[in-house]
């Protein structure tokens, strides 16, 4: 774990996921691109809690996903390096 600095890409990947979460969030509910075409209902949670779950799942994805990347390049470079 400490040769694949694993906990320091798990805070990479979770600071970059909360990062474009929250971007992605602000531009939809501030709506700074236009206002969504068409109507759709919310019916349990609303709009912006339905949105909150949805940035949620992004950051979640969206740190899982860097914090593999960076891991498996640790591996690989670990693994490309002459042991001593």
């Amino acid at each position: 774990m400490d040769t694949l600095s694993v906990k320091r890409n798990v805070v990479i990947g979770a600071v970059v996921g909360v990062a474009l979460a929250v971007a992605v969030y602000v531009v939809r509910a501030l709506e700074l691109l236009g206002p969504v075409g068409g109507t759709r209902e919310y019916p349990v949670l609303g709009a912006d809690g339905f949105f909150l779950l949805l940035a949620f799942v992004l950051a979640s994805a969206t740190t899982l996903f860097v914090a593999s990347a960076l891991t498996v390049v640790a591996a690989v470079r670990a693994l490309r390096t002459p042991e001593e």
